[in-house]
């Protein structure tokens, strides 16, 4: 029914429908973001990750936060599951979230916003302070029609910052990106860079991540990988150009628990590490598994939505195919394509290694789990929190990778509960 939508009726007479929708919640829900502290956060990797830091340093300095993101939705102490199966949800559904923030005493509000959401105008009715922006990386390609009309979708949010009535408002950016200058080009009257030579030096393993922060301070987070130094950089640069203590900030990054299914662990006393992931684009799986390098990997993946963004599939399976010692390649969202034919273009960028298939995801799980030796890691990626897997005609199973792979653990004998 969506694509006959598409199809049949002007794009710019959906695009007025969806901003009246917008509106019309902004104001049946009396404009809650103007009673808050509002930063969005955007980007291709790294968003659920940069939200949760910069919830975790707010709340460390005293305030009381909501926080939307793929993950989930957090008000003050209370948290719920994100089983939308996008980011940014519609029909009022974002500003219902701020007024309850705002109803719950909250004082800032973190959202996670796409290029999506941009398109359909969500963001239009939530006026903000300040946003981030992490990295731009080809994604979503089929769906915008390219690069640039994506980066455009992207770019519409410091915008639409640029428009806040607010003041002052803070465009935080990564440098490091070749489109992060152009979001510091917008007219707000705090732009604050950041680039990874603010953590060096630097260095990481699989478990945690130290690094000396603009020569200063030395950080050590129990989070593994150089992606999540730059996620902390994100959140740092806004806490300290918002006028957090750099001693706050510290403690709440250095007693950051894991963020799930972002590099999460899954622990039932196995001899071998296993690891739930969302990496759904070619460069977020070569920095899961350049974090992991030192050990033998086992990997578990597909090819994140069926009909969209085929390009980067044989990418991803020449990444595994590097680094993989063994590859099982299974379903994750095939939608109303055929899985195979989605295995089939993942299996193509493979050269030297000859992967498994199997696409019932728990069995390629179980596998994958079998297959470990004392020391591997078995790295499952591509699902990360999704509640779903999405087959055809709208179907959906029900769904948690780090459930699946616990029950299948603990066939095996592993039993410690979960940390």
């Amino acid at each position: 029914m969506k694509e006959l939508v598409k199809k049949f009726i002007p794009q710019n007479i959906l695009d007025l429908y969806h901003r009246a929708w917008a509106q019309i919640g902004a104001l049946v829900y009396l404009y809650p973001s103007r009673q808050l502290f509002v930063v969005g956060v955007t980007g291709t990797k790294g968003k659920s990750t940069t939200v949760e830091l910069i919830r975790s340093m707010f709340e460390e300095a005293g305030f009381k936060v909501a926080a939307a993101s793929t993950i989930r939705f957090t008000i003050g102490g209370e948290s719920e599951r994100n089983l939308f199966k996008m980011t940014m949800p519609g029909r009022f559904y974002l500003q219902q979230f701020l007024r309850k923030a705002v109803r719950a005493e909250c004082t800032h509000a973190v959202v996670e916003m796409t290029s999506e959401g941009a398109r359909q105008f969500r963001h239009h009715g939530i006026e903000l302070d300040a946003l981030v922006f992490t990295n731009l990386q080809p994604e979503h390609l089929e769906s915008h029609g390219g690069m640039e009309a994506y980066a455009a979708a992207k770019f519409s949010l410091a915008k639409h910052l640029e428009e806040s009535a607010k003041r002052p408002r803070y465009i935080v950016a990564n440098t490091d990106d070749p489109y992060g200058k152009k979001f510091l080009e917008v007219g707000v009257e705090h732009k604050v860079p950041f680039s990874l030579k603010d953590a060096e030096p630097y260095n990481t393993d699989d478990k945690s991540v130290r690094f000396v922060f603009k020569g200063n301070e030395l950080f050590t987070v129990p989070l593994p990988g150089v992606f999540n130094i730059k996620n902390m950089l994100a959140a740092l640069a806004l806490g300290e150009a918002v006028g957090l203590k750099l001693a706050v900030m510290k403690r709440a990054l250095e007693h950051h628990g894991p963020i799930e299914g972002r590099a999460e662990r899954v622990e039932k006393g196995q001899p071998f590490t296993v690891v739930v992931d969302y990496a759904h684009t070619p460069d977020s799986l070569q920095s899961l598994y350049h974090a992991y390098r030192s050990k033998r990997i086992i990997g578990v993946l597909g090819s994140t939505g069926g009909g969209r963004d085929k390009w980067k599939r044989p990418l991803m399976g020449k990444i595994a195919d590097e680094h993989c010692e063994t590859a099982f390649l299974t379903n994750e969202d095939p939608y109303d394509e055929d899985p195979q034919a989605i295995i089939a273009d993942l299996s193509r960028g493979f050269i030297k290694k000859k992967p498994h298939v199997i696409l019932d995801r728990r069995a390629a799980i179980r596998e994958a789990l079998r297959e470990a030796k004392p020391g591997d890691a078995v790295l499952i990626t591509g699902k990360g929190t999704d509640p779903y897997i999405m087959g055809p005609q709208g179907s959906k199973e029900e769904w948690s990778d780090k459930k699946v792979a616990e029950e299948e653990l603990a066939k095996l004998g592993y039993e410690l509960a979960s940390k």
